[in-house]
């Protein structure tokens, strides 16, 4: 029982340090870049922004769906590499989690994810530019 506790842990501590390292990679590409500590406190902030975003009525039901599809892929003993594998088995859940906040982001749009990002400004800059919307301005 211990060992799966801890390897549950162990993933999801991999998936948050690759989720870091993806920001940070983006980050050195931009001036104003945010901070390590902004960063290492950016996952938190990101599963309650699609926490929120999941549960705004006012965004569009795909961009829901698809983070109710994403819950369901991480709770799931299924993965497209099985997480018993070293490091590759919890870079894939990673990597499926870049790509469906980068997804629910463009399409929730700015205005949505500025009303519920929980975090500070610079990490809402980051997640912003990951998504590859503006981070500031107008619209959505």
């Amino acid at each position: 029982m211990w060992q799966v506790v801890l390897s549950v842990i162990a993933g999801l501590v991999l998936v948050w340090l690759v989720l870091v390292l993806i920001l940070w990679l983006e980050q050195r590409k931009h001036p104003g870049r945010a901070s390590l500590t902004d960063l290492l406190r950016l996952a938190p902030d990101v599963v309650r922004l699609l926490k929120r975003l999941a549960s705004d009525r006012t965004v569009p039901v795909g961009v829901r769906i698809s983070l109710g599809i994403l819950m369901v892929y991480l709770i799931s003993p299924i993965d497209l590499i099985p997480d018993f594998i070293p490091v590759l088995g919890y870079a894939d859940d990673a990597l499926v989690v870049a790509i469906a906040l980068r997804f629910a982001t463009r399409r929730a749009g700015r205005d949505a994810v500025t009303r519920h990002w929980p975090g500070t400004p610079n990490g809402l800059a980051a997640v912003l530019r990951l998504a590859g919307l503006p981070a500031s301005g107008t619209g959505g």
